[in-house]
Formats: structure tokens, sequence, C-alpha cells
């Protein structure tokens, strides 16, 4: 009778450590960095430079793996100063892309003083003009064909014009698969700024809308839509201006800006969505599942309600004043070597 007591015993306990290394193993999954694909417009606006420097912040403490950062912009500019920010955080060798299709769309800052000529003509880069760097789609082949599948987190915060050009590829040295079919295969999610919810026009979307059409329509992931309501509200930038921190191609773009306008601080749409893109949505914000659709030639979007939708919206939770305190004290983050 005792020795049958004592198998039990040994049993129960070995089933409880099992149960706890399974929960350990559980754990160590879920704090597994994000794999993110970071495509940007920066240069229309100044509010990608404070995103990126969110994504940074976030990659130093382990959140998420950079594994490229791309323009969906043409301006010459524009990867010269993606360039400077990686170098800056000490990420010289993250890959870099720019569009290659016709079309497309060509903008640069609209300040008096272009803060995207001042970023690389004061801080280390290696790429000279947009132009000069690889083509976006052959970047998003190369490292999504490399990827465990349905792992891959892109955070698009511009134009959709390189997801387009990326759907409709066909297979290369990298894969076989046409781009609709890789990103089925190698994609986890997709996590955009744009759109203006329930109904109406946004930049990012209108900028290039037979682009956000063909997202919009055949995108064949889940995607996450922080719209225009979102970051409008959420104003940041007043800190970090204010701060001693010198020699930052962070502080040095709201500084400039700054002295040119928004006195209460910057809006922080593109933030937002690099916040939910490596750390959810949750205790943020809320959703809302539904379609989001291009309706006519002028970018119009709108948000039908439907609990089976692929799409997703982002719903305010945490109060606009707290979530600005969040994502300023990311960009304040220095490099650690600074």
């Amino acid at each position: 009778m005792k020795k049958s007591f004592l198998v039990v015993c040994m049993l129960a306990a070995l089933i409880s450590c099992n149960g706890n290394k399974s929960k350990k193993d559980l754990q160590a999954v879920e704090k597994q960095p994000v794999s993110l694909i970071f495509d940007t417009d920066l240069g229309p606006d100044y509010d990608d430079v404070g995103a990126m420097a969110v994504m940074y912040a976030l990659a130093d403490s382990g959140y998420v793996n950079i594994l490229a950062t791309l323009s969906s912009n043409h301006d010459e500019q524009v990867v010269p100063c993606i360039d400077v920010l990686n170098t800056y955080f000490n990420r010289p060798d993250i890959p870099l892309g720019s569009p290659k299709s016709e079309g497309g769309v060509t903008m640069t800052s609209g300040h008096k003083i272009k803060w995207t000529e001042v970023l690389p003509a004061k801080y280390p880069h290696k790429i000279k003009k947009t132009s000069d760097a690889p083509d976006a789609v052959q970047v998003y082949r190369k490292i999504l064909s490399s990827q465990p599948d349905n792992s891959v987190v892109i955070c698009t915060v511009g134009f959709f014009t390189n997801l387009k050009d990326l759907l409709l590829s066909a297979g290369d040295e990298y894969s076989p698969l046409s781009g609709k079919e890789l990103v089925e295969k190698k994609v986890k999610r997709l996590v955009s700024m744009a759109g203006f919810f329930p109904q109406g026009r946004e930049f990012n979307v209108y900028c290039d809308t037979p682009a956000s059409k063909v997202v919009a329509e055949q995108w064949p992931t889940e995607i996450i839509f922080s719209g225009f309501e979102i970051g409008d509200v959420i104003l940041t930038g007043k800190k970090l201006a204010a701060s001693d921190i010198n020699n930052s191609p962070v502080k040095d773009t709201y500084a400039q800006c700054f002295a040119e306008g928004d006195p209460d601080g910057r809006q922080s749409w593109d933030h937002t969505a690099v916040l939910v893109a490596v750390k959810g949505y949750e205790p943020y914000y809320d959703v809302e599942r539904g379609t989001f659709s291009i309706i006519d030639n002028e970018g119009t979007n709108s948000w039908i309600p439907d609990v089976a939708g692929k799409h997703l919206r982002l719903i305010e939770k945490l109060p606009p004043a707290q979530m600005a305190g969040i994502i300023e004290n990311y960009m304040m983050h220095q490099p650690f070597s600074k």
C-alpha cells in the first residue's frame, strides 16, 4: 500500500514538473522577438523618424529583430535618411530597398529647411541616393523566402507601392512561389498606418490609390489598420526636443521641424503602427474586425464591420495622453554606445 502511494506521488511529481517545463517553454516562445520588415515613405512627414526611434528602442530591448528597412517613396533622400538612422542606432547592415516599378510616389519634406537634406549632410551613412538601393521587391522576396513559415510581420507606414509590387511578382531565384503565395506562406500579419475610419480619405492610401486597392483586395493574411484618427490625437516630440540629448538625428529632426510649427507636438500616426506591430494591440487598443475597401479612384476607403473579416482596425482604449507618454519614452531611447 505504501509502495503504491509512493508510486502515485512520484508520478504526480513528474507530471507537475513536466507541466511547469511546458509552461516555461511556452513563455520562452512568447518572448521570442518579432521578425519585422519596416516599409516607410519617410520624407513628406517626420513622424516616420519618431516611429523608427520607437522601433530601435524595442529592438534594443529584445522585442523585435529588424529584417529590413525599405522605402516606398522614390524621393532620392529617403533611403539615405533611413541609412542614417540605422547607422546611428548601431544597425548599419540592415538591408535597404527602394521602389523600382513605374509610377508610385516621389515626395519630399514641405519644410523650408528640409530635414531630409540636413540628416545625410550631418550623419554617417553609405547609400547616397534612394535609387542606389536594391529593388525593394527583391529584398522582400529574398528575406521572406529565408524565414520560417508564418513568422514575419510587415509594418508599413507609407504607400502600398512595394507591397503591390510584391503581390504581383513572379517566382525568381529566391523562391518559385508567386508574390501572393510567398506572402501567404511566410507572413504572419501586416500592420499598416493607413485609412480613415469608418470612412474617409487618408494620405498613405490616396497617394498611390491603385496600389492601395490591390493590397486591400489581394493581400492574403490578416491586416491591422491604425487609422488616421488613432495617431492624430497623440502628440509627441516636445520632451525629446527639449532634452539634453546631443547629436541625435531623431532629436535634430523634431527640433528643426518644431521651429516651423507644431507647438504642441507632432501627431504620432506611424508610431502607433510600429508599437502594435511589435507588441500587439493589447493593452493599448481595442480592435474591430471587418473589411477595408477602396471605393473610388480618389482613394476613399470604407469599413464594413464583419466578425469573419480578415482586417482589423484599432479603436482607442488608453487615453491619448497616456499613449503619448508611452511612445515618447521609446522615442527618447539612445543607442547603447552613445
